[in-house]
């Protein structure tokens, strides 16, 4: 029997369990490597048909704007290695892995970043614990705290709607908030078959998720408020529900264009606002792009080593 990773009186120890890694077959290895080179062929595809020169010519120039766009672009990264740090203890590498898993989810296919991160923990000798069930409940419960945080926002932007976007329409917002509440009401009530964590971890890691949504809410109004100070408070309560309405579609890669062509469509293509919107989906999908290039060539080379 495998040593367990934390000591019994850490919060969110995991009981132990025979290791996982069969060295004769190494399939997580092929599997790492058939996503990768997938990956890479994605970014290829999506580096040829970006605008790069287009979307230089209107980028912000305040500090301020930028300073907000890393923070948002890695609370997600930054979350998730917390937790699966008091989790598993994993070292500082796993971050550069959870970096990877969102990249894969956005540029790649929803959920295909989790099959990546599920092998990169399948393939580490110190996690000698199933990492199925945790990066399961970890997800569920990130869809949970979206759930929730959609709707407070969508009760808050609700008097908003009729003065400020009345094109956004009522039937369409009606119905998602009962589809959030539905699905979010049968996890909870089948909880103790959907979870595989303890009820004390699931708590921490629904915190966790509950202050990164707070915090990348936050970081993206100033974003837009940095780039453009004349936006109302109205408008960036809107594009923020909006734009959690957005993330909350499941296997969709590309949400923030997704919310960038909704947002246009609803708002026009004249307004500074929409231009803004454009910009923002566009510095998010290049750094995607970037990132995901740099990562990807240091798996392969990895995969061909070994």
């Amino acid at each position: 029997m495998a040593t367990q990773l934390m000591h019994e009186g850490d919060q969110f120890s995991v009981p132990s369990l025979p290791a996982l890694i069969d060295k004769r077959l190494n399939w997580q290895g092929w599997l790492s490597g058939l996503l990768s080179l997938a990956f890479v062929c994605t970014i290829i595809w999506k580096i040829r048909d970006f605008g790069f020169a287009q979307s230089l010519k209107t980028l912000p120039t305040s500090l301020t704007f930028w300073l907000a766009f890393a923070g948002y672009y890695l609370a997600l990264p930054s979350s998730e290695w917390l937790i699966f740090r008091r989790l598993w203890k994993i070292p500082f590498a796993g971050f550069v892995a959870l970096l990877r898993k969102m990249v894969s989810n956005e540029v790649l296919l929803g959920y295909s970043g989790e099959v990546y991160f599920y092998t990169w923990a399948r393939a580490r000798a110190q996690l000698t614990t199933a990492p199925f069930g945790a990066i399961k409940d970890v997800s569920i419960l990130s869809a949970l705290a979206g759930n929730l945080i959609t709707l407070l926002m969508m009760v808050l932007a609700w008097p908003l709607v009729g003065t400020v976007a009345p094109q956004f329409h009522a039937k369409a917002v009606l119905l998602s908030a009962a589809a959030m509440l539905g699905v979010s009401m049968l996890v909870l009530l089948f909880r103790s078959r959907v979870f595989s964590l303890p009820n004390v971890q699931l708590r921490g890691i629904f915190a966790i998720h509950i202050a990164r949504l707070v915090v990348t809410t936050i970081l993206s109004g100033v974003m837009w408020h940095a780039a453009l100070p004349d936006v109302s408070l109205a408008w960036l309560i809107l594009l923020a529900t909006l734009q959690l309405l957005v993330t909350r579609l499941p296997f969709v890669p590309n949400k923030e264009l997704v919310f960038a062509s909704l947002a246009i469509f609803l708002i026009g293509n004249d307004g500074t606002v929409a231009t803004l919107i454009a910009v923002i989906a566009s510095c998010i999908l290049a750094t995607h792009l970037l990132l995901g290039a740099i990562l990807t060539c240091g798996e392969l080379v990895k995969v061909a080593k070994g």
